[in-house]
């Protein structure tokens, strides 16, 4: 059974920093993409950065240039950090993992709130 369980969201100011951590256990991931999703309220959840074993990584262009993903395969860990935070990056976000071959199946974690307000 794969679980997925992040921590660091938290209130932030316009500007400020966060890094958000997903650690990942249940499988052996070396062949999964493991990524964050978010999602704000009255909104549907959207892709914002995923990264595969092998350090190939994808982005929302929202976020481009902001945050990073990055991957410790040997912890089964990802993380993303968020630099020059936005009140529209408010948001809860959800750790995600699927298989990178098909079939796909998605799990998700359970999400962590991330509010930028001054």
């Amino acid at each position: 059974q794969v679980q997925l369980v992040e921590s660091g969201g938290g209130l932030v100011q316009p500007g400020g920093s966060l890094r958000l951590s997903c650690a990942a256990s249940g499988s052996a991931f070396n062949f999964y993409v493991m990524g964050w999703y978010r999602q704000a309220p009255g909104k549907q959840r959207e892709l914002v950065a995923t990264i595969t074993s092998g350090a190939s990584t994808n982005y929302a262009d929202s976020v481009k240039g902001r945050f990073t993903i990055s991957r410790d395969n040997a912890k089964n860990t990802v993380y993303l950090q968020m630099n020059s935070l936005k009140p529209e990056d408010t948001a809860v976000y959800y750790c995600n993992t699927h298989p990178l071959l098909p079939p796909r199946r998605d799990y998700w974690g359970q999400g962590t709130q991330v509010t930028v307000s001054s």
